[in-house]
C-alpha cells in the first residue's frame, strides 16, 4: 500500500512538472506553445478516451454491479460543473474580462484538484490501471499549463501574476488532490472502488471527448488526426501487452 502510494503521488508530481513546462513554454516560446500544444491535445483524447473504454470502464464493471450508472453520473457531473463555470464566465459586467480569467483559473484548479483523486482511485485498484490512466492525463496537462496563462493574461493580469496563479492553479493542486484523497481512498473496499473508478472513467470521457477532441477539430492541423490516432494505437497497445 505504501508502494501504491508512492508510486500515486510520483504520477500527479510528473503531472504538475508537464503542466509547468506548459506555462514555462507559453511564457518564453510562445509562438511555438501556439503552433504544437494542439498535438498534445489530439494525442492526449487518443489515449484518454481509449483507455477508458478498454480497461478502466470494464475494470469497474467488474468491481460493482451498479458501475454503469456511476459512470452515467460521473460524466454528467463533469458537464454541470463545466456549465456552472461557463454561466459564471457568461455574466457580462465592467470587469468582464477579469472575471474570464479568474472563473477560468478556479475552474481547472478545481479540475486539477480532481484529477488528483484520479490518480489515487486509480492507483488503488492496480499500478497498471493506473499507469494507463496517467499515460493520457499528464500528457493533457501541457496543453491545459498553456490555456490557464493564455486566459489569465487575457483577463487582464500581469504576465507575473498569470505565471504565478497558473502555476498554483493548473500545477500544484494536482498533487495536492492526490495528498489529500489517497488515505480515505486506500481504504475503501472493493464495490465502493469500483463505484469510484466508474465515476473516474465518465470524468475522463467526458474531458477527452468533449473538451479535447472539439479543440482538434477548431483547429484542423494537418497533422492533428496523426497525433489522436497515435495516442490511441498507443493505448491499445499498451491494454493488449499485459
Amino acid at each position: 500500500m505504501e508502494n501504491t502510494f508512492w508510486t500515486a503521488l510520483a504520477a500527479s508530481l510528473l503531472a504538475a512538472v508537464v503542466t509547468a513546462i506548459g506555462i514555462y513554454t507559453i511564457r518564453h516560446f510562445e509562438a511555438w506553445g501556439r503552433k504544437y500544444s494542439i498535438y498534445f491535445v489530439c494525442f492526449a483524447a487518443g489515449v484518454l478516451i481509449s483507455v477508458s473504454f478498454l480497461h478502466i470502464i470494464p475494470k469497474s464493471f467488474g468491481m460493482n454491479a451498479d458501475a454503469p450508472a456511476y459512470l452515467l453520473i460521473g460524466f454528467f457531473m463533469l458537464h454541470l460543473f463545466n456549465r456552472f463555470i461557463t454561466a459564471f464566465v457568461c455574466q457580462q459586467g465592467p470587469d468582464a474580462q477579469y472575471g474570464l480569467g479568474l472563473i477560468s483559473m478556479i475552474g481547472i484548479g478545481f479540475h486539477s484538484f480532481i484529477d488528483g483523486f484520479v490518480y489515487s482511485i486509480t492507483f488503488s485498484v492496480s499500478i497498471f490501471t493506473g499507469v494507463l490512466t496517467a499515460t493520457g492525463m499528464v500528457l493533457h496537462e501541457f496543453p491545459e499549463g498553456i490555456i490557464t496563462y493564455l486566459l489569465l493574461l487575457r483577463g487582464g493580469f500581469s504576465k507575473r501574476t498569470a505565471l504565478i496563479l497558473a502555476f498554483l492553479a493548473a500545477s500544484l493542486s494536482t498533487p495536492l488532490g492526490m495528498v489529500v484523497s489517497y488515505p480515505l481512498i486506500s481504504r475503501t473496499d472493493k464495490p465502493v472502488l469500483g463505484m469510484l473508478l466508474s465515476l473516474s472513467a465518465g470524468a475522463l470521457v467526458y474531458v477527452g471527448a468533449t473538451h479535447l477532441l472539439p479543440q482538434a477539430e477548431k483547429e484542423h492541423r494537418r497533422y492533428s488526426l496523426c497525433a489522436l490516432g497515435a495516442g490511441i494505437l498507443i493505448a491499445v497497445i499498451i491494454v493488449l501487452s499485459k
